[in-house]
């Protein structure tokens, strides 16, 4: 259940305090990678087991993807499997990743690391070079395709509890 709190002329007391509510069966708080990959994937158990299931995401920022800067090297590994047509839909990958460099830096310069000599988990090889917001904002729209309602411009200040310990929102 998300709470939406709109305040009146009146005091500002517990009982002058107006609330709206919706009700959900999933509520994730944050709007980044990893809220709308959980979102598109609850949706898509849903749908593969034929069951209705409401499922929103709030996020603080004033868009799905507004408080993600960054750039990023991304292994589309874990987006294969949750998108498998990521390409036919447009997602925005950017450039793949096509050399790997390692240097060490020294006071006056940096010395060549042979790639060969690196872990595996240092390769880039099948990565792509993308706008993390730009892809975030493109998982929202995915999300959205699914049923997903997004709420950008909420912050989630609280948890509510029933007196039973669980929570109402």
């Amino acid at each position: 259940r998300v709470l939406f709190r709109s305040w009146g002329l009146k005091a500002m007391t517990e009982q002058a305090i107006e609330r709206e509510s919706m009700e959900f069966d999933v509520v994730i708080v944050g709007g980044g990678p990893t809220g709308m990959s959980a979102a598109i994937r609850l949706m898509q158990l849903a749908g593969e087991k034929e069951q209705e299931v409401t499922v929103c995401v709030v996020e603080k920022g004033s868009e799905i993807g507004a408080h993600i800067l960054s750039g990023a090297v991304v292994d589309p590994i874990a987006l294969n499997e949750l998108i498998p047509d990521w390409k036919d839909q447009g997602a925005p990958m950017g450039v793949p990743v096509t050399n790997n460099l390692h240097w060490v830096l020294t006071e006056t310069g940096q010395r060549n690391l042979p790639h060969f000599i690196m872990p595996p988990m240092l390769t880039n090889d099948g990565c792509y070079t993308l706008s993390l917001g730009n892809f975030t904002r493109w998982l929202g729209e995915q999300a959205e395709a699914l049923g997903v309602e997004v709420y950008p411009g909420f912050a989630a200040a609280e948890v509510l509890f029933n007196e039973d310990g669980s929570v109402k929102g």
